[in-house]
């Protein structure tokens, strides 16, 4: 089927798409959620509007490192974790600086990041737009979009890009209270701990289907949807367990689609 101008995969306009973004990063501002998913979700919906090849978000724990929280890839989340553990890259320096960094060719860059852009090139990226997740001088972290060509987000897309990372800081930091430090890095910490039990749930559902990472993840997530239960609590089941297997492969994607298991929403 061929995308009527100005349509999506999904055959959502552009304008639609970002509407629905902005909508979604709202609701947290009046509602209980995941940040998890909120985070998942926000990566995803970048790699569609800016034309993106991946998308990762990175945040600080309380202890003031960084860890990948997000990514819409299983090669991104690698790619992120070496860059954490490299200490070098367009994304640190975007958090560091609390300022957008943009490299529209990472080739030429290989002085600046001598460890990253190596594997960044070898992961298939050539260029990064990086925009921090801040709320005036607070930084909690970065939106970090990768591309496979080189490549930059023109002026408009950039600013699109660091409303998207504004409003997601603000759904984050909304619930602090008068000991707001403190409950920042509860919240952030709680979430960061999440995200170890969601690998965990997805090496097991990999192992016991026998499919890749990005698939175990598709199936958690459409499982949690349907169930309308948190994608962190869906993946503590799974890790202890507690969900049957069955209910969760009627659900891993197949070539053509969903498994007749799972309905699309």
């Amino acid at each position: 089927m061929i995308d009527e101008p100005g349509l999506g995969a999904t055959g959502i306009s552009r304008e639609e798409q970002i509407t629905d973004t902005f909508v979604t990063l709202a609701d947290t501002l009046v509602d209980d959620y995941d940040v998890i998913d909120l985070l998942d979700g926000l990566v995803e919906r970048c790699v569609l509007l800016f034309g993106a090849t991946a998308a990762g978000i990175l945040l600080i724990d309380q202890r003031g490192n960084l860890s990948v929280t997000a990514t819409s890839s299983e090669e991104t989340r690698l790619l992120e974790v070496f860059q954490i553990q490299g200490d070098e890259g367009p994304c640190l320096d975007c958090i560091r600086t609390s300022r957008p960094v943009t490299c529209s060719d990472l080739a030429a860059e290989a002085a600046r990041w001598p460890a990253f852009v190596p594997a960044a090139l070898a992961t298939g990226f050539r260029a990064v737009d990086a925009v921090p997740l801040r709320l005036r001088d607070v930084t909690i972290g970065g939106l970090n979009l990768f591309h496979g060509e080189t490549r930059s987000l023109s002026r408009g897309d950039r600013r699109l890009a660091q409303a998207l990372a504004d409003v997601a800081t603000i759904g984050i930091l909304q619930q602090r209270s008068i000991h707001r430090s403190s409950l920042l890095a509860e919240q952030l910490q709680a979430a960061l701990n999440s995200r170890i039990v969601i690998e965990q749930a997805k090496g097991i559902l990999a192992e016991r289907h026998d499919v890749g990472f990005e698939q175990a993840f598709a199936a958690l997530r459409r499982y949690a949807r349907d169930t309308n239960t948190k994608l962190s609590e869906t993946a503590r089941l799974v890790v202890l367990h507690e969900i049957d297997a069955e209910e969760i492969s009627r659900r891993l994607p197949r070539a053509d689609g969903w498994s007749d298991g799972a309905s699309e929403h």
